[in-house]
């Protein structure tokens, strides 16, 4: 794997910012947009996936990023829980829902994986060399 400079460069980064973008685009032309809770609640788990990807890799250091992963993976799991609550409130068609679920559910598989991959990983960031 090679060295990523800036998180931008992170698949993982990249996944997570079409995600909260999927959510952001959902929550505002569907009958979502008139709950303003569920809606803001949603919004910011999945923005904060994108966003703890981003600061732990900012931290230099493998092991407050990986910390800063595991959070984002959270923040993934209640984003789907949420979507199972617009679904269940009639927000969301199960088409919409299969896909917003299926995003959030590898996007969590991929986050596990590159959790794995830095555990394992000899390069332990600035703060560790």
């Amino acid at each position: 794997m090679a060295t990523a400079k800036s998180f931008e460069e992170l698949e993982i980064w990249q996944k997570a910012r079409v995600f909260c973008r999927s959510i952001f685009r959902i929550t505002n032309y569907t009958r979502f947009s008139q709950d303003y809770r569920l809606k803001d609640q949603i919004k910011a788990s999945a923005g904060s996936v994108m966003d703890n990807i981003a600061e732990g890799f900012e931290r230099s250091g493998n092991k407050e990023f990986i910390q800063f992963l595991y959070i984002a993976k959270g923040s993934c799991g209640e984003s789907r829980s949420q979507l199972y609550r617009a679904l269940d409130f009639g927000y969301l068609l199960n088409e919409e829902f299969n896909l917003l679920q299926q995003e959030s559910i590898e996007l969590s598989q991929n986050n596990s994986n590159f959790i794995k991959y830095l555990k394992n990983s000899e390069m332990k960031g600035d703060k560790y060399k």
